[in-house]
């Protein structure tokens, strides 16, 4: 399919949980087409009750379960499932508006947002012909709240304007008080130079793009410097992009606190934050982000002032491109107010934010577990093509141009390290407009 960049009509989808879901749409270019849809309570259980099953340490199922016997285990079983989620969240009118646009060679831009209930829903994935998926009919994003985007004061940071600045690499930090394989352990592995992340850091460091600069690409990794205030150092020296590759603890959406949201880093316990110590390590929480200084305890005067009155945009100033490449990383959006670690991106400056949906299998579980071959590395090679994607004029466009080759090569293949099982767990937040028909 011959797609125009500079000529894809875009639809807003919203959903609202109620008992029942709601999901209306409308079109940018045409306001007059417009459409609502509902699932029925039943129906939209069933059909999250499926997809968790499916999903990396899903209910009381073992990790092993996503790998082995799980619907992203065979091709078949997660075709299935695509058809059930198809079934139950493509309303029948916006499927019939795309199928127009299919016959005449249009892929348009989806850009949704999810309520709670089902912001882990691979939207890519639906299958509403057994041959046809909607990421090979639709480019997708999904849309930042309202609130944020359009927050007072916030720094909205164009990728045109910076893209000539540093990548921050954050990839495999040390946390202090874990051991390699421990639960903070690492989750690229030992780090080769032939590796393919590797290769991808020797790329940028050949510019002079890299930070931190380092005269061996392995050197990038498994780092024990890397904390709050070496980050936010980088991120005022001026960066691109930011690349985080590691661990992150979503908050359980019981607790409604977002906020709570923790991004490990090689903090130790007595660094100074909101989120409590873990052994000899204090995460860096969606908080800390959001609010800097403000309201710590014990920061409320000298020798501590300056760190008191200094707001989280100011500490972290946020590139225009984010990449959190950790098990959901996402998070946030399954609440109903989301001020999780992907909002605080956005907050802080970026306008496209790639982050995960679920638990994300290493490279090691899916040589371990599901038997994928030894010479694959499918969790690097995610890496390495977000990281690419995020390169591009127009990062949604190239992240779905990568899933559609994931897409080709699972159904082609049929082998585990092949599964949507991660490179589905993918999703791109954007505030930008590039290449689409009308305005949101």
């Amino acid at each position: 399919m011959v797609n125009a960049p500079l000529a894809r009509p875009t639809a807003l989808v919203r959903m609202a949980d109620a008992g029942d879901l709601y999901i209306s749409w409308r079109w940018t270019h045409d306001l007059a087409a417009t459409g609502i849809g509902i699932v029925p309570r039943a129906q939209l259980t069933a059909a999250i009750t499926a997809l968790n099953d499916a999903l990396p340490d899903a209910g009381a199922a073992p990790p092993a379960h996503a790998l082995t016997d799980g619907a992203f285990a065979s091709y078949r079983s997660e075709l299935a499932l695509a058809e059930l989620l198809s079934r139950t969240f493509l309303p029948y009118g916006l499927a019939q508006q795309l199928y127009e646009l299919y016959r005449r060679g249009i892929r348009p831009h989806l850009r949704i947002q999810p309520s709670p209930r089902v912001a882990q829903v691979p939207w890519e994935l639906l299958a509403p012909d057994p041959d046809v998926r909607l990421v090979e009919i639709a480019d997708l994003s999904l849309l930042a709240p309202a609130s944020v985007v359009h927050a007072a004061g916030r720094p909205a940071r164009a990728w045109a304007d910076s893209r000539h600045l540093p990548v921050v690499g954050v990839l495999d930090p040390r946390v202090p008080g874990f051991r390699a394989d421990s639960a903070l352990g690492s989750v690229l592995g030992r780090m080769t130079t032939d590796a393919p992340v590797a290769g991808m850091v020797a790329g940028y460091l050949a510019q002079g793009r890299w930070r931190p600069e380092v005269a061996d690409p392995v050197e990038a990794f498994r780092r024990t410097d890397m904390d709050r205030e070496w980050l936010g150092a980088a991120l005022r020296a001026g960066a691109s992009r930011l690349l985080y590759v590691g661990h992150v603890t979503a908050a359980a959406p019981a607790t409604g606190q977002s906020e709570d949201a923790q991004l490990h880093l090689a903090c130790g316990a007595g660094t100074v934050g909101f989120a409590p110590p873990v052994r000899a390590h204090r995460p860096l929480s969606a908080k800390d982000l959001l609010l800097g200084g403000y309201g710590l305890p014990g920061t409320d005067g000298p020798p501590d002032a300056d760190t008191a009155h200094t707001s989280g945009r100011e500490r972290w100033p946020i590139p225009s491109r984010v990449a959190l490449i950790a098990c959901e990383s996402g998070g946030d959006l399954r609440f109903g107010e989301a001020f999780g670690l992907a909002t605080a991106m956005v907050h802080g400056g970026a306008e496209t934010v790639t982050t995960g949906r679920w638990t994300l299998p290493t490279d090691l579980a899916f040589h371990r577990i599901g038997g994928a071959a030894p010479t694959s590395h499918p969790l690097q090679d995610a890496v390495r093509a977000i990281d690419a994607a995020h390169e591009q004029d127009d990062a949604v466009l190239a992240h779905g141009d990568w899933q559609r080759e994931c897409l080709a090569a699972w159904r082609a293949l049929r082998t585990v390290e092949h599964s949507p099982v991660l490179w589905g767990a993918f999703a791109t937040i954007s505030t930008a407009r590039t290449g689409d028909v009308g305005s949101a």
